[in-house]
């Protein structure tokens, strides 16, 4: 996989995430063609790239609750 420039990357988090102060929550940034998610605490860490197919798979598998570990 060829290396993405996150310089410009618009980081984003849960607004659930507000409760805590936000220092233990993961970042998400959308950029033309992948999805970049990163360790808030750790910004300048690595991050994680997703081709918008993955994303997709992956938003719409938790939004079915396939990752619900109380079940």
């Amino acid at each position: 996989m060829s290396a993405h420039d996150l310089t410009a990357a618009v980081w984003k988090k849960s607004s659930r995430s507000n409760g805590n102060g936000g220092n233990n929550c993961v970042e998400v940034a959308v950029l033309d063609t992948v999805v970049a998610v990163r360790d808030s605490k750790n910004p300048s860490g690595p991050a994680l790239i997703f081709n918008s197919a993955n994303w997709a798979e992956f938003v719409n598998s938790a939004k079915a609750g396939e990752f619900d570990i109380s079940k």
